[in-house]
């Protein structure tokens, strides 16, 4: 799971849930008679723990899940994030009932009005409902959650943690045929104060001369398509990992993934550059 695919509206909606299910342990109305002295919770009541707390907090945990994994499955057609947003909007309409008639069928005397459990739980569907609406259609919830990491400042072509690459400011240069760690024949030695021209370092075969490459993370999950012009994406580019742009091609650039694999980017519209 990746929690960085994560999306503000998402945050909303986790913060909904959890007042939510705060609000279900609290006294779902407030009465003034003889059969008052024991005022129940949504525990206490089937049909609506059911109908609006439980039924929130589930549409969240899909919302949420459908978010996280790379792929989420499917049910009877319909994608997880699709059956929690219907189960929020679900959720704060009964909420809305619930307001209306606090007792339902409990056979209380005297007068009823809705108490801190229900009221609570009525905002908190709201917010429910509109942190799952918003998620998918205002631009300002789809930003992510949690803001990318920087990369590290690694020259191109090195490893994390490698003392340097080719022609790097500081490496020890090895004598020509020699190999990284071996001791360097007699008389090979640098002298104090003299000085050695390090190497140009080689230009990008294939893109233009002006190119540099440069890491990038996307906003929203985008597809990566091959080189060879196929239309079926070779892979996904999730939001919070940083990748290489190795080559501009047109419109789009040449990434490469952790993996290795090489493809076009053809929307880089709203790119973090690192």
């Amino acid at each position: 799971m990746n929690i960085r695919s994560l999306t503000r509206g998402d945050g909303v909606v986790i913060g909904a849930a959890v007042l939510l299910f705060i609000a279900s342990f609290l006294d779902t109305f407030d009465c003034s008679g003889n059969n008052c002295d024991d005022v129940p919770t949504a525990w206490d009541n089937g049909s609506l723990l059911l109908g609006v707390y439980l039924a929130g907090i589930i549409g969240a945990a899909l919302i949420v899940i459908s978010r996280a994994l790379p792929q989420p499955p499917k049910v009877i057609g319909f994608d997880l994030g699709q059956l929690g947003v219907a189960l929020t909007v679900f959720t704060a309409w009964s909420a809305l009932g619930a307001i209306f008639d606090p007792a339902g069928s409990l056979d209380v005397g005297g007068s009823v009005d809705a108490g801190t459990g229900l009221i609570l739980g009525f905002i908190a569907a709201l917010l429910l409902a509109a942190g799952a609406v918003c998620s998918l259609i205002v631009p300002v919830f789809k930003a992510p959650l949690i803001g990318a990491p920087k990369p590290a400042a690694n020259p191109y072509g090195t490893q994390p943690g490698a003392p340097g690459g080719y022609g790097y400011p500081g490496a020890q240069q090895q004598p020509y045929g020699a190999q990284p760690g071996q001791p360097q024949p007699y008389g090979a030695q640098q002298h104090p104060g003299q000085q050695q021209s390090a190497p140009a370092a080689p230009q990008q075969a294939g893109g233009p001369a002006d190119f540099t490459p440069f890491w990038f993370a996307v906003p929203v999950a985008r597809p990566l398509y091959g080189e060879d012009g196929a239309p079926t994406p070779i892979a996904e580019l999730a939001p919070g990992t940083w990748y290489l742009a190795v080559e501009q091609r047109g419109p789009g650039l040449i990434a490469q993934t952790q993996d290795g694999r090489r493809g076009i980017l053809q929307d880089t519209s709203g790119i973090q550059r690192g």
